[in-house]
C-alpha cells in the first residue's frame, strides 16, 4: 500500500503561480512514477505531469508544457508541482498520482482555483 498527502492549491488570479506538494509512503520502492491528474467541474480527469523516480524522466500535458514544472524530492519522497502563469481553464481539483506496475494510487484530491 501507497499513502499519498497533498498540499498546496487555493484560489490564485490569472497569470499568479502555486505550488502543490505530495508526499508518499508505504511501499514506495521499485521504478514508479508520481505525477498529477486534474479534473474540471463537468469533465473528464486529465493527466498534467508526471516524473519518473529512477532517472527524473518527466512528461507534461501540451497545455501546460512551459507554465508547471514537477520535480522531487529523494529524501522527502516528494513531488512537486510548480504551476506558473496560471489560466482560468487550470481550474480543477488535481490530484496525486502513483503507479508502480498494475498498481495505481491517488491522493484526495486539493483544489485549485483561478479566477479574477
Amino acid at each position: 500500500q501507497v499513502q499519498l498527502v497533498e498540499s498546496g492549491g487555493g484560489l490564485v488570479q490569472p497569470g499568479g503561480s502555486l505550488r502543490l506538494s505530495c508526499a508518499a509512503s508505504g511501499r514506495t520502492f521499485g521504478d514508479y512514477t508520481m505525477g498529477w491528474f486534474r479534473q474540471a467541474p463537468g469533465k473528464e480527469r486529465e493527466d498534467v505531469a508526471f516524473i519518473r523516480w529512477s532517472d527524473s524522466t518527466t512528461y507534461y500535458r501540451n497545455t501546460v508544457k512551459g507554465r508547471f514544472t514537477i520535480s522531487r524530492d529523494n529524501a522527502k519522497n516528494t513531488v512537486y508541482l510548480q504551476m506558473n502563469s496560471l489560466r482560468p481553464e487550470d481550474t480543477a481539483v488535481y490530484y496525486c498520482h502513483f503507479h508502480l506496475g498494475p498498481n495505481t494510487y491517488w491522493g484526495q484530491g486539493t483544489q485549485v482555483t483561478v479566477s479574477s
